[in-house]
């Protein structure tokens, strides 16, 4: 997904035994052949899956700064206690190193974090060592250790959007036992997403565009109306509302300024 304008690049159905990796490459060669040629600079973030050499090597081609969460090798476990933290926060202390794992085609820069536990607390969803918990990641940005924390943390705007695409637009109810009708349905639901994504950026008000397609169906899609037959003709009538006019009007303004797509 592109974050500054939400559109979802590429999305893929796996089989249900498929590696935590697999199709990785795939699929930024696929993101990468979107990008427009004006844009210059790409910035990436993501989560352990993409964690590997092979991604780390295509990314680099491009060339592309990135975040990715590191995977926890055992050569890399060994080396977090002996690290040169700084606190960063009242909760948190940081460090950065060189670090090439095996089978890795270079040494890259390792960001860690680390959280003291006091008592029983634990934090299950990260990793643990000793009383200490770690988050750590892979970079390239020049910025610093708490930067790059920064960069990486803004992933969380994803999350919303994963809600939206398994509730609102259906994607958590597998419509058939066909793997490759399955996967159709999920592009279906890809170019839907794109499609409402697309209309809320040119064609809605700023305040617009923040919205998930569940609150977009309750104050724009689904208008109170009343079906009639006045001299037993059926004539829809919505409900009078200057607000939803005025809106109506801005998005036709809009529209007549696009330019039709070139095929």
């Amino acid at each position: 997904m592109e974050a500054n304008s939400s559109y979802l690049w590429d999305a893929e159905l796996r089989a249900g035994n498929a590696g935590t990796w697999d199709g990785s490459i795939e699929m930024l060669e696929t993101c990468f052949a979107k990008v427009p040629p004006d844009i210059r600079e790409l910035r990436a973030r993501a989560d352990a899956g993409f964690g590997l050499n092979p991604v780390f090597d295509a990314l680099e081609s491009r060339p592309a700064q990135y975040a990715v969460v590191a995977r926890m090798m055992r050569s890399l476990q060994r080396l977090l206690p002996g690290l040169d933290y700084a606190p960063v926060s009242r909760d948190w202390e940081m460090a950065d190193f060189e670090h090439r794992p095996h089978s890795w085609s270079r040494a890259r820069r390792f960001v860690v974090a680390r959280q003291f536990l006091a008592g029983d607390e634990k934090q299950p969803t990260l990793f643990a060592l000793g009383r200490y918990v770690y988050r750590a990641g892979v970079t390239n940005l020049s910025l610093t250790p708490l930067g790059v924390w920064h960069f990486y943390d803004a992933r969380a705007a994803l999350e919303p959007r994963i809600r939206e695409l398994l509730e609102d637009y259906a994607l958590r109810k597998i419509p058939t036992r066909s793997f490759e009708a399955n996967a159709l349905f999920l592009e279906i639901i890809r170019l839907a997403y794109n499609l409402v994504t697309v209309f809320q950026r040119l064609c809605l008000q700023e305040p617009w565009q923040r919205l998930t397609l569940s609150k977009l169906r309750y104050k724009l899609f689904l208008l109170p109306a009343e079906l009639t037959r006045p001299q037993n003709r059926p004539v829809l009538r919505s409900r009078e509302s200057s607000m939803l006019q005025s809106l109506a009007n801005d998005i036709q303004r809009r529209i007549k300024k696009l330019r039709p797509l070139i095929s």
